[in-house]
C-alpha cells in the first residue's frame, strides 16, 4: 500500500484582507484535489466580495482590488457555506487536507463562518475529523535546525517545488501539497508508517511545543506578540467580529 504523501491528497488556501483572524475577511479559497502525484489536480475557486475594504497592502499581495471584487465577487455568506461543505467531503471520504498554517486558514474560515452564517467550523465537522498536514509544521519538526525562513516560497526553494502565481489561492494550495509530498519523501524513514490521523495528533503535540519555543525566544528579545499554541483551529474568542 502506498504511503500518504503517495496517495490522494487536497489542499486549502485562502487570500485575504489582512493578517488578523478574529477581524481580517477571506477575499479568495481555493480547493485543490489531487488523486496521486503528478495528476491534473482538480481545483475549485471562490472569490469573494468581503464588504469591507481591501487594505492597499493587502491588494499589493494578491492583487485583488475593490472594484475587482464588487464587480466579481460573491457574498460571504454562500460562499463561506460551499467551503464549509467542501472541506467536510474531503473529511467523510477521509482525504487529507494540506493547509500551510493551518491556524491561521481553518480559524479565519471559521470567523467567517460565525460571522455570517452563525455557526462554526466545528459544527462542519461533527461527522468526521479532518485530517490536516501543515508543511510548515512539518519542516520546522523534521528539520528543525535549519537556518533561515520557512514561508511557503522558502519552503518550495529548498525543496525544490515550482511556484508560479504567488499569492493566487489555487497556486498557493498546490505548491503546498507538492511541498508536502516531498516533505513525506525526504523524511520517509521518519513518516512512512505514520498514518494522516496519528500525523494530525502529532502535529499539534509538536505544534504547541513550537510555539513555546518561539514564546520563550520573543520575552528574551523583549516582544511583546502572543503565539497561540492551538492547533489547526484556534479557539473562539467572545471578542471575535
Amino acid at each position: 500500500m502506498a504511503c500518504w504523501y503517495e496517495g490522494p491528497l487536497a489542499a486549502f488556501d485562502t487570500e485575504t484582507t489582512g493578517v488578523d483572524v478574529e477581524t481580517d475577511r477571506i477575499v479568495s479559497a481555493a480547493l485543490v484535489v489531487q488523486d496521486a502525484p503528478g495528476t491534473r489536480p482538480r481545483v475549485v475557486r471562490w472569490l469573494v466580495n468581503p464588504g469591507v475594504p481591501v487594505p492597499a497592502g493587502a491588494t499589493e499581495v494578491h492583487g485583488l482590488t475593490d472594484d475587482h471584487l464588487q464587480r466579481h465577487g460573491r457574498w460571504p455568506a454562500p460562499v463561506m457555506y460551499e467551503v464549509a461543505e467542501a472541506l467536510a467531503e474531503q473529511a467523510r471520504v477521509g482525504r487529507p487536507l494540506v493547509v500551510m498554517n493551518a491556524p491561521f486558514d481553518l480559524t479565519l474560515l471559521d470567523r467567517e463562518l460565525r460571522r455570517h452564517r452563525a455557526s462554526s467550523l466545528g459544527r462542519w465537522l461533527e461527522r468526521a475529523q479532518l485530517l490536516v498536514l501543515d508543511p510548515w509544521v512539518l519542516d520546522k519538526h523534521l528539520d528543525r535546525y535549519r537556518k533561515g525562513r520557512r514561508t511557503l516560497t522558502d519552503l518550495c526553494a529548498h525543496y525544490g517545488v515550482a511556484l508560479e502565481g504567488a499569492h493566487d489561492a489555487a497556486a498557493d494550495a498546490v505548491a503546498a501539497l507538492e511541498v508536502t509530498r516531498a516533505v513525506g519523501r525526504r523524511f520517509a524513514s521518519r513518516l512512512e508508517r505514520l498514518s494522516p490521523g496519528e500525523l494530525h495528533t502529532l502535529q499539534a503535540v509538536w505544534h504547541a511545543a513550537q510555539a513555546r519555543g518561539l514564546q520563550a525566544w520573543f520575552a528574551r528579545t523583549g516582544t511583546e506578540e502572543v503565539v497561540d499554541p492551538a492547533w489547526p483551529l484556534r479557539p473562539d474568542l467572545p471578542t471575535a467580529a
